[in-house]
């Protein structure tokens, strides 16, 4: 069974989604809350698998109300708004979807399949590394598995393995994923921190790359090198990202000259 919760301070759009979930066998609905404070209280007390959260409610804003809970207590989120312009901010405090009021019931249908998706995957997670955790999984930090991106008036899910390079773009950056570009709202030093070192390495100030798409590596008179991915794209590496990405590069065997 899923745990849900649903926090809207809109009594018909709380009866409204509680409606659609009791059409589903493997849901339980824990709570329903009508502001900010009692969801948050409620959350910590009954701890949810889900919780479908109104972005929008007086005093405490649902978004505020994930934020005020540490990500390891934070439930799946399901976002309610009648505006499209919250999602980015959703989707950093790890909402797996969102739905726009009035709730359509596809995309309802759709938003709670993705949450069984979620579930299932912390669970074989979770199994990896020895069990439900107890606390804070300090010793295993959380990298980006996928990227939430706009593009024109629609939201964007690009997955982490697509993407071969990064560039800055002054606060932003830009994401390289075949023949497609997608603009990012983050910073280069921000998104590096957030990428898995085991498939990504920043090779200057102003680009990172996924390591299994370099396919050369050449060394130029300034200790500067000259990097090609597997595509053909020409990279400059900064001599002072050389050694660790030499380092990593030895893993790769044949696939790089240098």
């Amino acid at each position: 069974m899923i745990r849900v919760a649903v926090i809207d301070d809109e009594p018909l759009a709380r009866s409204g989604v509680i409606a659609r979930l009791a059409a589903h066998a493997d849901i339980e609905l824990v709570g329903e809350y009508a502001d900010g404070a009692s969801a948050l209280q409620g959350l910590r007390a009954k701890t949810p698998d889900l919780a479908f959260v109104d972005v929008q409610m007086p005093g405490m804003t649902g978004l505020e109300v994930l934020a005020a809970l540490p990500a390891h207590q934070r439930p799946m989120a399901i976002l309610l708004t009648a505006y499209d312009n919250f999602a980015v901010r959703a989707f950093e405090l790890h909402a797996i979807d969102y739905l726009l009021k009035p709730i359509d019931d596809d995309r309802f249908a759709e938003a709670l399949d993705r949450a069984r998706e979620a579930r299932s995957f912390r669970r074989r997670e979770s199994a990896l590394v020895g069990g439900p955790a107890t606390g804070p999984k300090s010793a295993r930090p959380a990298y980006l598995s996928r990227f939430v991106v706009r593009v024109g008036r629609r939201v964007a899910f690009v997955d982490i393995a697509e993407v071969e390079w990064i560039e800055a773009d002054g606060d932003y950056a830009t994401l390289h994923a075949g023949a497609s570009a997608y603009l990012l709202r983050e910073s280069l030093s921000r998104l590096s921190r957030q990428l898995d070192p085991a498939h990504f390495i920043r090779v200057h100030r102003s680009t990172i790359v996924r390591i299994d798409r370099v396919a050369e590596l050449q060394p130029l008179s300034n200790r500067d090198a000259l990097l090609r991915l597997r595509d053909g794209t020409p990279l400059r590496a900064s001599r002072t990202y050389i050694g660790p990405l030499l380092e990593r590069l030895k893993g790769l065997g044949d696939a790089v000259r240098y």
